[in-house]
């Protein structure tokens, strides 16, 4: 069962902003055109096929404005929408309705976009045992929903941010000036239960880092032939990560290379929002 993101207080906080940045000191459309205790009912429907991800943020976007609203979603989170189902329906007041509805949408399309996005290039591994991740390349502040979408789109998060994991990339080799002196640096500094991962440009520096006996080496970067060649060189002694580049139509090849991980930015920074459509009507 996927870790629900509701609760986090980062989710909240954004939530909260959202709603404050399209609100400001007030809805001047419907403050002065609807009248207190209107109610109303509204349903949200795919106007594509999708794969659904944020019903529960879309609830709390609009028990944010009034918590008697009523909210009933028609799936669940990371199940497939056609053209055309309705996705949830929520009822109560009118005002809550109209003024949350283009924030509910706005999570709602960009979540979904990017959970349809990753099952796309899950779909494409087929039955490969590679692990598919993704990266730091989120949206500013919406990082724990959109590698929550990233888990509902059937994929898995690398590391959630700089706390999480060690990985020695191009620029932290040259501030230490070399591979072997930052991995030696390291693991002087961390637990011995924190794994180190090292991104490679090379099979010299391949070489190099499976000789400071490091966890995971990442091949940034490199060609499919160059990624053969680095998996035999590693042999199965770590783990093997390929990054850099990737695309839908390489996965396989990629997959079949022998590698362990692949992880694609392009599964949030690239993903685009869907279409989804709200329509509300008096009770």
């Amino acid at each position: 069962m996927l870790a629900s993101p509701v609760g986090n207080p980062s989710v909240n906080a954004l939530i909260d902003l959202a709603l404050s940045e399209d609100i400001g000191p007030g809805d001047i459309t419907t403050d002065n055109l609807v009248a207190r205790g209107s109610t109303g009912h509204g349903v949200v429907k795919a106007k594509e096929p999708l794969v659904i991800s944020g019903l529960e943020i879309a609830r709390l976007v609009f028990q944010r404005l009034d918590p008697l609203v009523c909210f009933e979603a028609y799936f669940s989170d990371g199940d497939r929408v056609r053209n055309g189902d309705r996705v949830l329906a929520v009822s109560g007041s009118m005002r809550a309705l109209l003024t949350g509805e283009r924030t509910a949408l706005n999570f709602l399309q960009r979540l979904s976009g990017i959970a349809t996005c990753v099952r796309a290039y899950v779909d494409a591994l087929g039955d490969r045992k590679v692990r598919l991740v993704d990266t730091r390349k989120t949206a500013p502040g919406w990082r724990v929903l959109e590698k929550y979408a990233v888990r509902v789109g059937g994929a898995h998060n690398h590391r959630t941010g700089l706390y999480d994991g060690v990985l020695i990339k191009d620029n932290h080799i040259a501030a230490a000036g070399g591979l072997t002196q930052a991995v030696k640096t390291i693991r002087a500094s961390v637990s011995h239960l924190v794994r180190i991962e090292v991104e490679t440009a090379d099979l010299d520096q391949v070489r190099e880092a499976l000789a400071a006996n490091v966890d995971v080496i990442m091949l940034d970067n490199m060609s499919l032939a160059r990624i053969r060649e680095a998996v035999a060189i590693i042999d199965g002694r770590v783990l093997v990560e390929v990054s850099g580049g990737v695309n839908r139509e390489a996965l396989g090849q990629l997959a079949d290379s022998g590698v362990d991980l692949i992880s694609v930015g392009a599964l949030t920074h690239s993903a685009r929002s869907v279409d989804l459509s709200m329509q509300i009507a008096p009770a």
